[in-house]
């Protein structure tokens, strides 16, 4: 009998790669929409809050104890999956030794001389109704910087230690009202009212007004 008489073994014939059910389809472009990329400046900060934590050595477990932050919150923070609310970084930067403004600063550019106002940073904390704008830049060498600060009605922000030790701050309201609470004194400022303090211990700014609160927050380091 010839070859070709006889019956070839059979080829065998891969299987078809499986087709994506419209299902899984729709929950993989719904899971895309739902997970968008991180704000720019929420990523740098997270990108700088890494940094300064390996420049000192530490671990998220050391950190967290530092800080008061727990580790899962710091991890988040550092992979740019949540933005640090303005409680958290202040604690940070208080473990940082520097203040808010400057840590913001250094996930700008190199900072210029004049600032435009569509230039200058603006960070916003969602969760407690506060935008802070970083109105002079400040610099390694001086000691003063200047910044805009924004409540919504009903905010209230309390921070359980300054940045910095013995932190000068003026407080000038430039439209609402606001409640400031300093080593458990309480005080109340309408449009036009400044109040100046040295911070060591606790503060609390909360929006006093039925429209929220605008101020300038001029600081001076100790």
């Amino acid at each position: 009998m010839r070859d070709e008489d006889r019956g070839a073994a059979p080829v065998p014939v891969p299987d078809p790669a499986p087709t994506p059910t419209p299902t899984a389809t729709a929950t993989a472009i719904a899971t895309a929409i739902a997970t968008p990329a991180p704000d720019p400046v929420d990523a740098r900060l997270a990108a700088r809050l890494a940094e300064l934590r390996a420049e000192h050595g530490w671990s998220l477990g050391e950190l967290a104890e530092r800080s008061g932050v727990s580790r899962s919150t710091l991890s988040r923070a550092e992979r740019a999956e949540t933005s640090p609310t303005a409680a958290v970084l202040n604690r940070l930067c208080a473990v940082y030794g520097r203040t808010m403004s400057r840590l913001l600063s250094e996930v700008e550019a190199e900072p210029a001389l004049l600032v435009r106002a569509a230039e200058q940073p603006r960070w916003e904390d969602r969760t407690a109704g506060c935008v802070r704008r970083s109105v002079s830049p400040p610099h390694a060498g001086l000691r003063g910087e200047l910044v805009e600060g924004r409540l919504t009605a009903g905010a209230d922000i309390a921070y359980d230690r300054p940045p910095v030790p013995g932190l000068e701050q003026h407080v000038w309201v430039l439209e609402g009202a606001l409640e400031i609470t300093v080593r458990d004194v309480a005080h109340h400022l309408v449009t036009g009212d400044c109040l100046r303090m040295r911070v060591w211990g606790p503060t609390r700014f909360r929006s006093a007004g039925p429209e929220g609160a605008r101020y300038a927050l001029a600081v001076v380091l100790p």
